[in-house]
């Protein structure tokens, strides 16, 4: 048994699962700007600003300004209420006077209360859940592709730091670039696809969770 023990507190240690913070490909890439080509002779080129053109973001590398606001909220109730109510009697008091002569039957039996039952059943039950969350922050996001039918592709990620405590937020989706304001900010309601994360990582947060050893008791304990 002495022997066993080293070996069960590894296996238990090797359950034990530090989440990875997601990465995006743009984080580790470089997006060079195109490249001028004044081969054809015209000083104009496809990569050059127009003198009266919005600075929205339209192109891989440019970055847009996200304002999240999600509200969202649900109630769900339900209510059972079921009864059921059952009662059976039979008798014989008169059969052709027979009963009067059967005196030995008469000692034991009452004729008359042969049989008498009644059953009743009653159910009730009733449930209800509600959840509400908010979420408000300012984000900058950047531009890794351009779909074939002019759409961006977004991502963006922030990472605030106050007394050793990480508030990470991530950002996906797909924005039209017609909602993109002439500012150059989007609503997070008007991204498609949208995947958005807000967590945390430091001591606060861990005092939230339940230890890895009462984790995998909740999960083999059977009751």
């Amino acid at each position: 048994m002495k022997r066993m023990l080293p070996i069960i507190a590894l296996a238990l240690a090797g359950c034990v699962h530090e989440p990875q913070q997601p990465t995006f490909p743009a984080q580790h890439q470089n997006l060079e700007r195109p490249r001028a080509d004044y081969s054809n002779g015209s000083i104009w080129q496809a990569s050059s600003g127009g003198l009266v053109e919005d600075f929205k973001a339209r192109m891989r590398g440019d970055t847009v300004t996200v304002v999240i606001t999600e509200n969202a909220s649900a109630s769900k109730s339900a209510t059972t209420s079921t009864n059921r109510t059952t009662a059976v009697s039979a008798g014989i008091p008169n059969m052709m006077g027979l009963e009067t002569n059967m005196t030995g039957i008469s000692k034991w039996m009452d004729l008359s209360k042969l049989l008498n039952a009644d059953t009743s059943s009653k159910y009730d039950g009733s449930g209800s859940t509600t959840r509400k969350e908010n979420l408000s922050a300012t984000i900058t996001a950047r531009v890794v592709d351009v779909l074939a039918n002019g759409n961006l592709l977004i991502e963006g990620r922030r990472n605030v730091k106050v007394n050793n405590e990480d508030q990470i937020i991530v950002l996906e989706g797909t924005v039209r670039p017609k909602d993109i304001s002439p500012d150059n900010i989007v609503s997070s309601a008007q991204i498609a696809d949208a995947r958005i994360t807000y967590s945390g990582k430091g001591i606060v947060s861990d005092r939230q969770k339940p230890g890895w050893l009462m984790n995998i008791i909740d999960q083999v304990w059977p009751f």
